[in-house]
């Protein structure tokens, strides 16, 4: 019951952070909302884990992780104007 509820939660909030990467008034906040939605998707995997017992969703999770912190660090420098070899 209480992973449902949690689920639910995560859910409500990721509509949130979307909203947010639409109407952002700046592009900063856009990267915020998007490093908040990958870290709530890995959350949304950690309990699918749980909740079902296997270790895909886990998994899925960890990978997704690390393509988000990748994907916030290209967007951080790009929006500071420099390259990827700085």
């Amino acid at each position: 019951m209480m992973i449902n509820i949690l689920m639910v939660s995560l859910t409500c909030c990721a509509f949130l952070c979307l909203f947010r990467m639409a109407r952002g008034p700046t592009a900063s906040d856009r990267a915020v909302a998007m490093d908040i939605l990958g870290i709530m998707i890995v959350a949304f995997g950690a309990l699918m884990s749980v909740r079902t017992g296997k270790e895909f969703y886990l998994t899925s999770a960890l990978v997704w992780s690390l393509l988000n912190f990748i994907g916030v660090l290209a967007l951080s420098k790009f929006l500071e104007g420099r390259g990827f070899d700085d």
